[in-house]
């Protein structure tokens, strides 16, 4: 039995863990998530999809706000004595102190086809990108981001219609048998990580509110990437008379039409002229209001 203690926070690793717990192979001794945080409009605590699966299980849950200058809780890790750390969406960098408890190595599960996208938004900067795959990877965790030796690559391709949501899904539903074979090929050495290349680096940087704010010289198929590749969260946006209004759902249609003037509506959507071609707004969400049809904001807006 593999003993591993296993670190996340979101929902994308809901599944690994779940695959783990479950496994006949696989013991899961504890589980390190974030601190729990406001959410919602009622800013009340809630506590990650992670932590609640741990609870529900009996597991020890830790809950360090930086697990590197937190001496105590690195001690009850090491009392654990696990063969292996598995991180996956974390959201802390580890120590070598940290890296140092596991008696093999720490697993991270990454969201990208490595070296590409290394940091903390590969899902949506291979979207906004227009990239047409992507991938999953397990890695040996090394000081320093994402710059580990690879273990094991899956690739997943990227459709013209795909979003981040769809995409997220997909990697959380592809990630728990990866993570597995990888720790028990590991540990009985049949597995050998290999060095990344220096070629094709880039870094998936955390999205700035300044590149969520469409631009309407830009082509209809860089916006439509953009709404796809960041959807609700944090969703792209434009203003409409001192409003906000995020973009949820939309397709590039042809035509031309003067940057930002809406040229039409139609039971499809509302369309908006770009750079070069037309986005046609299928969802939004205005400031203040809930989701909603395109043509229903319009009409609203219209009377």
């Amino acid at each position: 039995m593999i003993k591993i203690i296993f670190f996340g926070t979101p929902d994308i690793g809901l599944k690994s863990l779940e695959y783990l717990y479950d496994s006949g192979k696989i013991e899961v001794l504890a589980v390190v998530t974030q601190p729990d945080k406001p959410a919602g409009r009622g800013h009340k605590i809630q506590i990650s999809p992670i932590k609640k699966f741990a609870l529900e299980k009996g597991l020890p849950v830790f809950q360090p706000k930086s697990l590197r200058k937190e001496p105590d809780i690195q001690s009850e890790l090491k009392k654990l004595e696990p063969d292996f750390f598995v991180t996956f969406a974390f959201g802390q960098i580890l120590s070598q102190d940290v890296l140092d408890i596991p008696k093999y190595e720490t697993i991270n599960l990454h969201a990208s086809l490595l070296p590409k996208y290394r940091g903390a938004n590969p899902i949506q900067r291979a979207i906004i990108n227009g990239d047409k795959e992507t991938g999953i990877c397990t890695m040996i965790t090394e000081l320093g981001l994402d710059c580990g030796d690879i273990c094991q690559k899956l690739v997943i391709p990227i459709s013209e219609t795909m979003n981040c949501e769809e995409l997220w899904n997909e990697i959380a539903e592809k990630s728990p048998q990866m993570i597995e074979q990888t720790l028990i090929n590991l540990k009985n050495g049949t597995l050998k990580p290999e060095k990344q290349c220096d070629e094709g680096v880039c870094m998936a940087n955390k999205l700035t509110k300044e590149e969520c704010l469409i631009d309407w010289t830009k082509s209809n198929r860089d916006l439509h990437n953009l709404v796809r590749g960041i959807c609700r969260s944090p969703g792209a946006f434009f203003n409409f008379k001192d409003k906000i209004i995020k973009v949820v759902e939309a397709k590039p249609v042809d035509g031309n039409a003067s940057a930002g003037e809406i040229t039409g509506h139609s039971k499809e959507g509302v369309d908006i002229g770009c750079g070069k071609g037309i986005l046609r707004l299928i969802k939004v969400k205005p400031e203040g209001k809930g989701e909603m049809l395109a043509r229903d904001w319009y009409n609203g807006i219209r009377s």
